[in-house]
């Protein structure tokens, strides 16, 4: 795998432009609790304006990226936000940068990020042989993690420590270098065949919403990914109040904090590489996603910022990181597996659209929750809701997945 030099410049340009996301996912809403004094709704709205993409765009990104090349489309984005957090960070050196400015900011981003997601996803099945979808995803997967190591640390350090134009210049800086990663790509992709006269896109939008549905794993995937994004989406509203307004903590310390989860996602995707050939891809996933989701209803219960409440946070991130990483990477290889290479994109569009595209509504909602019921009652509330997600594996034919993958089902076009 690693020999391979297209794949190791596709996993470098991941790694930075997935460092670049995390490190903004904490910088934005840093920058406006800190610096603009945001309260508890508008941080709720600004995370919903950046995920809101998801849900309007996925769709369509998708049909696009089945008939684009992936390295075309990844190149374009991460220029795309270079360019726009390039101009941010002017706007904040002017003084300019105003809540208004950052939520169109975090809109254009998040869009061009759907592009990039897409694409970088149908990617590697163009890259390697289906049998080596579970290693590939594993390192792909893997420098996720170490961008959810550095990345919310970094995030936080920068708001604390330098001013706030050299924070969101950072983000601008990991995009530009993923772009040169993937701009040096050699390999030419397979695309599928085209007709001369392709169909319209919403045809082509429509096959791959029927392949989903007439597929049982693939729809069971949807279900558990909208409960727990939903519930994710409202968690982390709540949850990122409650570190920095109930418990005081700092800037640095919220970072670190949510970094915690970047080493036990690291540990998730080498156990995934593994775990699954060893005791099957339903009983690991069913119990992943149990001991993951159900280890943040630990968090409400915590007092104060002393060492000890910390160590807490930080072990709840790790075991939270690897549970999470660990259905991650399993339920992706497992969609990789039963979808022919011609609905790759539009597959994996619709399921983020369906789940994914529900934490616009989960952001609010924590919003919601911890305006009206209170930090520690709200995140109680958000945390619970996410065992939802591993009921619906248990109770879904994902549960009854061996220790191989399964084959692909249909063929473009037909639904199973």
């Amino acid at each position: 795998m690693w020999r391979d030099a297209d794949f190791r410049r596709l996993w470098t340009g991941q790694s930075a432009s997935q460092l670049g996301e995390h490190t903004g996912m904490v910088v934005l809403p840093l920058l406006a609790l800190l610096a603009l004094d945001a309260t508890a709704g508008q941080l709720g709205a600004l995370r919903a304006v950046g995920q809101a993409p998801i849900a309007l765009l996925s769709l369509l990104v998708g049909a696009w990226v089945d008939r684009w090349r992936t390295r075309t489309t990844m190149l374009l984005a991460d220029v795309g936000r270079t360019v726009a957090l390039g101009v941010a960070a002017a706007a904040c050196l002017l003084g300019l940068l105003g809540l208004p400015a950052l939520f169109a900011l975090a809109f254009v981003v998040g869009t061009l990020s759907v592009f990039f997601d897409v694409a970088y996803q149908a990617s590697l099945v163009r890259l390697v042989r289906r049998d080596r979808l579970i290693l590939g995803n594993s390192a792909l997967e893997g420098s996720r993690s170490a961008a959810q190591i550095g990345g919310p640390a970094l995030g936080g350090a920068l708001v604390s420590l330098l001013p706030a134009p050299v924070a969101v210049a950072c983000g601008a800086l990991l995009f530009a270098l993923s772009s040169l990663s993937i701009r040096r790509i050699r390999r030419i992709e397979s695309v599928p065949e085209q007709s001369e006269r392709p169909p319209r896109v919403w045809r082509r939008i429509h096959e791959g919403l029927r392949f989903v549905a007439g597929d049982a794993v693939l729809r069971a995937v949807c279900l558990a990914s909208a409960a727990f994004q939903l519930s994710f989406a409202a968690t982390a509203t709540v949850h990122l109040l409650f570190l920095s307004r109930q418990l005081h903590l700092s800037g640095t310390a919220v970072g670190l904090v949510l970094a915690a989860a970047g080493p036990g996602a690291l540990l998730g995707s080498l156990l995934a590489a593994r775990l699954p050939r060893r005791f099957g891809h339903g009983t690991v996933l069913v119990g992943a996603a149990a001991l993951g989701d159900g280890v943040f209803l630990c968090v409400p219960a915590l007092h104060g910022s002393s060492g000890k409440t910390i160590a807490v946070l930080l072990a709840v991130g790790f075991v939270f990181g690897a549970g999470g990483q660990l259905v991650s990477v399993t339920v992706m290889a497992v969609r990789q597996a039963v979808t022919p290479d011609g609905l790759q994109g539009r597959v994996a569009a619709t399921i983020t659209f369906v789940g994914m595209g529900l934490t616009p509504i989960g952001s609010l909602l924590g919003g919601l929750l911890a305006q009206e019921w209170g930090l520690r009652a709200g995140l109680l509330v958000a945390a619970s809701g996410m065992l939802l997600s591993p009921v619906v594996m248990a109770l879904s034919p994902l549960a009854r997945l061996g220790r191989t993958l399964p084959a692909a089902h249909g063929t473009p076009g037909s639904p199973a």
